[in-house]
């Protein structure tokens, strides 16, 4: 789980204009995130098959995120990809 201001340096790390918080690069910075750190958990509780669900989870919604933004903007889908390090 993202504590708030974790959230809020992702947001200010990844957002397009000023008042940015909703944009898919956003978004797929957040998942990231999220994913990576439930990785790491799952890394210790390897049983946690309730938690795994709702990673797998997780990537498919960032997986459809970047589907979105490669079909309608190529090179924004590039710098995502490049910025924050998800091979595809």
């Amino acid at each position: 789980m993202l504590r708030k201001d974790e959230k809020t340096a992702v947001i200010e790390a990844n957002r397009t204009h000023e008042t940015d918080t909703g944009s898919p690069e956003v978004q797929i910075a957040i998942l990231t995130r999220r994913i990576s750190d439930l990785t790491e958990h799952l890394k210790v509780h390897k049983k946690d098959n309730h938690s795994r669900r709702g990673m797998y989870k997780m990537i498919g919604k960032r997986r459809n995120l970047l589907n979105y933004l490669k079909k309608n903007d190529i090179e924004r889908y590039r710098t995502v990809i490049d910025k924050l390090g998800i091979r595809k």
